[in-house]
């Protein structure tokens, strides 16, 4: 996936919209709750400053009074004023304290908890763990696997079923010349530095955030200008060049975390894993650390495929690779992942969509450009409103988003933890039309899990000229027309005189430009002479004179139209959105005799990993011939189960499987009915046995939900729900 998610575009600027990556601090900063616990810490940093002002000067009265030879009742007295101010200083400090690590001390624990259920009960675990683990490498246990199993067969259904999607699968090995043409052998990159003397290697954004994080959570003394100076530099942390972090990294005098040692200046670190394809070693290939590439490669068999016709979207599900240089945050920054990928192919000129209208009312909360650069918060919007103001560039892009934020909700992601980002300007490629970010709020910040871009036909156009192969579409015309074509044309032999090695990547972006961008060119370079122009693969802005590049429009009749298609791209992290997941569904509530605090995932029947289990409440044989019938009616219907005939207490046997996000329980007390109990409000319902799998199978489909079951079955009192 890219861009927000990894780094700069004018570092990557192919990456524009894949979701793994760093989590940004800025997102950080946007939070209200964030927001007013920085306003109380400046106050409180003003006001320790002062105290800490008042307590010197009462030092040195102090002092004073003691050289002169003062009387000892004015000392004294000095004395305890002294011991006053320091008594209330110290009280500042606590608060100061208290206020930094208060909401980081609750999110750690809260964090700690459900990593330590998660990798307890088996959801997750790291990978070779009997030879030490490989960081970045986890393993799905038996419930890790069913919740990503039906999070994906969910995917399939709301997107590629219900939109009619072309699925297809690609190798996982990619040869090098696919991978050079969408640039992710020269982009693909993270800034690193190096332990000078031991070779080890660090992420030089994440050393400079953790140097001032640190020191923002534990100098109290730091003045209200320092701590100021720290949090811009964590909100710009993602628009720092090499040269600018190098230079941070000097200034504040960072080393190497385990050592001390000094550090290398940062350099670009290519991400992919690399191999070799056949035993000669002479066709170099990566680990794809993306899926899309197969898509776009693949786009003329899909587009004959479809009858020649667009829109049609192309979906893929696959592994991932991405060599991180460090690391960390558990299953948000891993080496191996899944990814779920759509490239919706639609016409440049026609980016309405059939069915906008199914989304358009839906209001959620967003955070366009123009809130980020004025520091606000995130607001609701509604899509429709969105989209015809121009906040969301077309109805496509926007169809999409809508599309993702019903996903995302239905799976269980709490709607009031989650918004759209849009991308800033200096974070979108020159080809990018409009970008947006799904993130979930979490533990560690806001997560971006989805991107929803809108690529124009960046992508396809790399490939066709690279290949050779032409993936375009047609427009056939049932009269010839005069159409006027924009004709863009680089003058090499100027280009090569003025930007010698870097001619190519100028003369690509020059034949990238839109027509309303090389018309205004063209108007300027004819009353100026020459011109701006952000080469975004450079990472810098360039001076294009008249003699460049010759911009013009001819006439012509044309009997259809060819054209390479653009591309709205939803990109989604399958892990991240399952962690986030599994923090908006866990919670603890107290036992029934008060004494211990159970933990319980709120999973959605949808994606729960069993939808329910089969107690026996006594070892009883005919009980349990009972709970051998239910259970092979469960089996019958499709519904995943688990039956427990174990002489365990029924009350400990329900904390297991709330412990697991089972969502009912079928309790057998008798020979010819049950009760199913709810997991969250512990409601429980009188069935008979031979209905009781239709019951679940209905609410574990979608088909109905608790609350209509309760409609037919009224609620059955009993102490076992405990």
């Amino acid at each position: 996936m890219r861009c927000s998610f990894h780094a700069l575009i004018s570092r990557s600027q192919f990456l524009l919209c894949r979701p793994y990556c760093a989590i940004s601090t800025r997102r950080l900063l946007h939070s209200p709750s964030m927001t007013m616990q920085l306003a109380d810490e400046d106050s409180l940093r003003k006001a320790l400053a002062d105290k800490q002002s008042s307590v010197d000067l009462q030092g040195k009265a102090v002092r004073q009074l003691k050289a002169s030879g003062a009387s000892k009742p004015d000392i004294d007295a000095a004395v305890q004023a002294l011991k006053a101010l320091k008594l209330e200083k110290a009280s500042i400090e606590s608060q100061l304290k208290s206020s930094l690590s208060g909401a980081a001390g609750g999110r750690d624990a809260f964090r700690q908890a459900v990593a330590n259920t998660l990798e307890r009960r088996l959801f997750y675990i790291p990978s070779f763990k009997i030879y030490g683990g490989v960081t970045g490498l986890y393993d799905y246990g038996p419930p890790g696997c069913a919740i990503k199993a039906n999070v994906l067969a969910f995917w399939r259904q709301h997107f590629v079923l219900e939109e009619n999607m072309l699925e297809i699968d690609c190798p996982c090995v990619t040869p090098e010349a696919v991978l050079r043409a969408s640039g992710h052998v020269e982009k693909f990159t993270d800034l690193m530095v190096k332990d000078v003397k031991t070779g080890t290697c660090y992420r030089a954004d994440h050393l400079l955030k953790d140097y001032c994080n640190e020191k923002i959570e534990k100098d109290l003394t730091m003045s209200s200008e320092k701590v100021a100076e720290l949090k811009h530099v964590l909100a710009v942390l993602d628009d720092l060049s090499a040269d600018q972090l190098g230079a941070k990294i000097k200034e504040y005098g960072i080393t190497a975390p385990d050592t001390k040692n000094p550090l290398s200046d940062p350099y670009p670190f290519n991400l992919m894993f690399q191999t070799s394809i056949g035993p000669s070693g002479l066709s170099p290939g990566f680990l794809r650390p993306e899926t899309a590439q197969g898509i776009f490669v693949n786009f003329k068999d899909l587009y004959y495929y479809n009858g020649n016709k667009l829109p049609f979207a192309a979906a893929q599900i696959g592994q991932a690779f991405r060599n991180e240089i460090s690391p960390r945050q558990g299953l948000l920054r891993v080496r191996e992942f899944t990814l779920a990928e759509i490239e919706h192919f639609v016409d440049p000129q026609n980016k309405a969509h059939p069915k906008f209208s199914e989304v358009a009312n839906l209001e959620f909360l967003m955070l366009p450009r123009k809130e980020q650069v004025s520091g606000q918060s995130a607001k609701r919007f509604r899509l429709g409103e969105a989209v015809s103001r121009g906040t969301v560039n077309n109805e496509t892009l926007g169809y999409f988003v809508g599309r993702v934020f019903l996903f995302l909700t239905l799976l269980g992601i709490d709607k009031d933890r989650l918004r759209f980002r849009q991308h800033l300007e200096n974070e979108m490629a020159h080809y990018a039309e409009d970008c947006w970010d799904a993130e979930i709020e979490s533990s560690y910040g806001w997560i971006e899990c989805v991107g929803i871009a809108d690529r124009s036909a960046y992508d396809l156009r790399a490939h066709s000229e690279k290949s050779g192969a032409p993936l375009v579409a047609q427009e056939k015309f049932s009269e010839p027309r005069e159409v006027e074509k924009l004709v863009i044309t680089p003058v090499k032999k100027e280009l090569g005189l003025a930007f010698k090695g870097n001619q190519k990547m100028v003369a690509e972006a020059l034949e990238a430009m839109n027509e309303d961008i090389a018309m205004k060119m063209k108007a300027d370079l004819e009353s100026k002479g020459e011109v701006e122009f952000q080469i975004c693969s450079l990472g810098r802005s360039v001076t294009i004179k008249r003699n460049m590049v010759s911009i013009s429009k001819e006439k012509k009749k044309e009997h259809q139209r060819v054209f390479t298609p653009s591309v709205i791209e939803p990109s989604f992290g399958i892990g991240r959105i399952i962690y986030c997941l599994y923090e908006h569904s866990f919670y603890t509530r107290p036992s029934k005799a008060g004494d211990e605090q159970l933990n319980v995932f709120r999973f959605p029947p949808l994606v729960a990993p069993i939808k329910c289990t089969v107690f026996p409440l006594v070892q009883n044989e005919q009980y349990e011939e009972v709970a051998k019938f239910i259970s092979k009616s469960l089996t019958a219907s499709g519904i995943s189960h688990k039956i427990d005939i174990t002489g365990t207490s029924i009350g400990k046997r329900y904390a297991r499987t709330d412990e697991l996000g089972v969502p009912f329980a079928i309790t057998v007390d008798s020979t010819s009915s049950v009760t199913v109990r709810e997991r969250d409000s512990k409601d429980q319902i009188r069935v008979s046995a031979e209905k009781v799998a239709s019951v679940v199978k209905e609410v574990s489909d979608g088909q109905k939900t608790w609350a209509d079951i309760l409609q037919i079955y009224p609620i059955h009192s009993s102490g076992s729900a405990e």
